[in-house]
C-alpha cells in the first residue's frame, strides 16, 4: 500500500482529538475558500469543491460549517490572500517527502517547514527534486472487513478503477483522477463502505528504510501536518509494521 494511503490509515486508526479536529476543519475551510475562488460556489460545476466537500463530510465537518465557508469565500476576504505552494525534501534516511501548503504568509510557511525538516534530521530540497516520484491518482479506501478482495476488485474495475491493492484488511482502489467520483458512487451503490476518497499524489515506487529512520520519518510527517500552513503531506516511504510499532511506542 502506498505511503500516503498507509499514513492516512494510521491517522484514521488513531482518531482525531478535539483540538486537532478544529485544525482539520480550519484547513478544509481554506481549501473550500480557494476552490470557490477558482471555479465558483456550485459543487455541481466545480469538481474540486465537490471533492473537498466529500472529504469534509468524511472528516465529520458539519454541513452548516461547510456552507459558511462557501459563503465567506463568495464574499472575498481571507481567501483572496491565500497562496498555494508545494515544498519537496527528504526525511531521515532519504525517503521523499512532498508538502502541500496553503498560507497567507509564504515566508512564515517555508520557515516553519524548513525548521521541521532540519530538526528531524531531514532536508528541504529544490523544486522538482522529488515531485517526479509521484503521480496524481484517485484514491478510495474501503472497509475490507468481510469482503472478498477479488470480488471487490472486479466491482471496482467494472466501475472504471485502474488498480486495487489490499493489505492487513484494508483495501485501496486507484483510479484516474477524473474517474474518482464515478467509481466511488458505483461502489457505494453496491453496498461497499467508503472510508475515504480523494485525489492524491501516490508514489510510483516506495523506499524501505530501517526501523529508526522510518519511525523518524513518520514523526516528521506528523510535525509537518500539525503546522497551520500545511494542508497535506506525501511520502514514498515503505511503512512496515516494525516502523509503525517504533513510531507508536515513542
Amino acid at each position: 500500500m502506498s505511503g500516503h494511503s498507509k499514513w492516512s490509515q494510521i491517522k484514521r486508526q488513531k482518531g482525531v482529538a478535539d483540538v486537532k479536529r478544529g485544525q482539520v476543519f480550519t484547513k478544509l475551510g481554506r481549501e473550500i475558500t480557494v476552490a470557490v475562488r477558482e471555479s465558483g460556489p456550485d459543487p455541481d460545476g466545480n469538481p474540486r469543491l465537490r471533492q473537498i466537500i466529500t472529504r469534509a463530510r468524511e472528516a465529520s465537518m458539519p454541513m452548516d460549517t461547510i456552507d459558511r465557508a462557501i459563503k465567506r469565500a463568495i464574499g472575498g476576504g481571507e481567501g483572496m490572500q491565500l497562496e498555494e505552494n508545494v515544498y519537496e525534501g527528504y526525511g531521515p534516511g532519504g525517503a521523499a517527502i512532498l508538502v502541500e501548503s496553503l498560507t497567507d504568509n509564504r515566508n512564515r510557511a517555508v520557515a516553519e517547514i524548513r525548521s521541521a525538516f532540519t530538526r528531524a534530521g531531514g532536508s528541504l530540497g529544490e523544486n522538482g527534486c522529488v515531485a517526479w516520484l509521484f503521480e496524481l491518482r484517485g484514491v478510495i479506501a474501503v472497509d475490507g472487513a468481510g469482503k472478498d478482495p477479488d470480488e471487490l476488485g472486479l466491482l471496482a474495475i467494472d466501475a472504471g478503477a485502474e488498480d486495487i491493492r489490499s493489505e492487513d484488511g484494508s483495501i485501496e482502489v486507484l483510479t484516474a483522477p477524473a474517474d474518482l467520483e464515478q467509481v466511488r458512487t458505483a461502489l457505494e451503490e453496491q453496498g461497499v463502505k467508503i472510508l475515504s476518497s480523494e485525489s492524491a499524489l501516490v508514489p510510483k515506487t516506495t523506499m524501505p528504510l530501517d526501523e529508526k529512520n522510518a519511525a523518524s520519518t513518520l514523526r516528521l510527517m506528523e510535525k509537518l501536518e500539525d503546522l497551520d500552513d500545511v494542508q497535506r503531506v506525501y511520502t514514498n516511504l515503505e511503512i512496515s509494521e516494525e516502523a509503525l510499532q517504533a513510531y507508536e511506542s515513542r
